[in-house]
């Protein structure tokens, strides 16, 4: 199961009305842009978020995969005058409170993939029509929307909430968020084990950095994180290194990096006073393989780099 976000605007209501979601195969200049065409990934069973002027107002579940029909003549497409689309039937679940993405952006932020984002840093949409919606952030989102919308009554409130306890008995939504977090949790867990697994002989069962040997204390970093990588890239073992729980926590918020010959970068924002107390050497260099090199200069470039550049600003 892959789950996606969908920016309606205008469309949402129409769309919603007659259980789809469609985009055109290409522009008026012939070209086809990736929101349009990412419309062909989409399968059966998979999870949809429907973002419209600034909300997540309803999830739905595909009932299949696209098809190519004609511009549905009742929705009132504004740009395109080209007939030929995708179109995807899909079962819409809406939010009694939509969940506004700007008020919870200090959350989902962290979670925004840096290529092929729905969502600018300010939280405005951006332009297009679908997008990837990793499992972290669809985690996020659904735990966002639990608060808002799943409602907890207690034995002592029963008989005052009684409104708020039809309300969630009778609520769609409620089993299909169960069910999405469900899969999407295994999906991770199972993922992680297993690139686990094929990462820790390429480190020799032990930490990169410091040589940490005990199994409880070693962690599969990714390089690339998995809100950036596609699903080969997060069960590939070259994008990754063992590290023990401490140079794993520097290492996935960017306080160190290695460069495409394994040596390793210490950000500015730690003080030269407070090396040995997080264990590291400054020039020490890992033993790389020449498949983590790729993997290793965009972590420098994209976690270290950006890190540094956000702390300063």
């Amino acid at each position: 199961m892959n789950t996606y976000i969908v920016m309606q605007g205008h469309t949402y209501q129409q769309e919603r009305e007659l259980g789809i979601i469609w985009s055109p195969q290409q522009d008026q200049g012939g070209l086809v842009p990736h929101s349009w065409s990412r419309m062909k990934e989409i399968q059966k069973e998979d999870r949809v978020f429907h973002y419209v002027k600034g909300f997540i107002v309803a999830i739905s579940v595909a009932a299949g995969p696209y098809q190519t029909v004609p511009k549905p003549t009742t929705v009132q497409y504004e740009r395109n005058k080209n007939e030929a689309g995708n179109l995807v039937r899909v079962d819409y679940h809406e939010l009694e409170n939509p969940l506004q993405v700007k008020a919870n952006l200090k959350e989902i932020l962290p979670l925004l993939p840096i290529k092929y984002s729905a969502f600018q840093e300010n939280g405005d949409g951006n332009s297009g029509y679908l997008y990837p919606c990793n499992e972290e952030l669809s985690i996020k989102f659904l735990d966002l929307i639990r608060d808002l919308n799943i409602y907890q009554v207690d034995e002592e409130q029963l008989e005052l909430s009684i409104d708020n306890v039809r309300r969630t008995e009778g609520n769609t939504l409620i089993p299909v968020m169960a069910e999405t977090e469900s899969e999407l949790k295994t999906k991770m867990r199972i993922d992680h084990q297993k690139f686990r697994k094929t990462l820790m002989p390429l480190w020799r069962n032990q930490c990169a950095v410091c040589g940490i040997d005990l199994p409880e204390l070693l962690r599969a970093s990714h390089a690339k994180p998995w809100k950036d990588s596609t699903n080969d890239e997060r069960l590939d073992p070259y994008n990754g290194v063992i590290l023990c729980a401490n140079h794993d926590a520097l290492y996935d918020h960017g306080l160190i990096a290695f460069n495409g010959q394994g040596r390793l970068f210490i950000s500015p924002l730690i003080n030269p006073e407070d090396y040995e107390k997080y264990g590291l050497v400054p020039n020490t260099k890992i033993r790389l393989h020449q498949e983590n090199k790729p993997y290793m200069k965009w972590h420098k470039k994209h976690i270290f780099n950006e890190n540094y550049k956000e702390k300063e600003s």
